[in-house]
């Protein structure tokens, strides 16, 4: 009995001592949170004044945008804007600014979804603590080739070691001036066994407070809400 315990406490010590990659923590992640299911789904939401509905089978996908007569559609080979259902000739660099911005709503909705994409490069960064809650941080940088026009934005991602869940987001941008953003949960619903989140969307009040540095910022109150990431009527179909 004395060798079992001892075998016992030399199993918890290892497991305590466990450590993860940052790739094992997305996985783990994606999986607790139900959303490897969102590879073969149809997802809508309504976000602000819009309609959205993500479709994607087997690697191929629709991503769609709707607003009145307006329907924006972003596909693996492109995109599409229809005005009263006719499609609208579009300058490249017009039809990027619109695709980028499509792609960036149904990104967020089903975070870290899509955190294993070839473009996604993924670090991980000493742990922390927030509010009590000790969290994996993982840094995520894009490459030029397939990042996309943003792909000089850098995003972090903290993981409750507990749950492996995704509960706190940040990311520095380019476009518009530029700046950084710090998101923090409001609320989160499950949706045919796929968890999604809404946010709280902070800004730091120092543009001296560094992205690396964003959590302490949360903690120490340096940071100011500027909006609220709510997704509407979520419904789901999986494939």
């Amino acid at each position: 009995m004395k060798y079992f315990y001892i075998i016992a406490l030399v199993f918890m010590v290892a497991c305590a001592k466990k450590e993860f990659t940052a790739q094992q923590i997305v996985d783990k992640s994606i999986k607790n949170a139900g959303l490897d299911k969102v590879a073969n789904a149809t997802i809508s939401f309504d976000f602000r004044d819009k309609h959205y509905v993500a479709s994607r089978k087997k690697g191929v996908y629709i991503l769609i945008r709707t607003k009145d007569s307006v329907i924006d559609l972003l596909t693996n080979k492109g995109f599409i804007r229809k005005i009263h259902k006719k499609t609208i000739p579009l300058k490249d660099s017009i039809a990027n600014i619109y695709a980028n911005s499509v792609n960036s709503v149904h990104y967020f909705s089903v975070l870290p979804f899509g955190l294993n994409d070839k473009a996604v490069y993924k670090t991980k960064l000493p742990n922390v603590t927030i509010n009590g809650k000790t969290y994996y941080k993982i840094q995520v940088t894009f490459s030029e080739e397939s990042g996309g026009e943003d792909f000089e934005d850098v995003f972090i991602y903290w993981f409750n070691t507990e749950t492996f869940l995704l509960e706190f987001i940040a990311y520095s941008y380019k476009t518009n001036g530029g700046g950084i953003r710090f998101r923090d949960i409001k609320n989160q619903t499950i949706k045919e066994g796929i968890r999604f989140v809404d946010f709280y969307n902070y800004k730091p009040k120092n543009e001296s407070i560094q992205l690396v540095d964003i959590d302490k910022a949360f903690e120490n109150k340096q940071l100011e809400k500027v909006s609220e990431i709510v997704l509407k009527n979520i419904k789901v179909r999986l494939f």
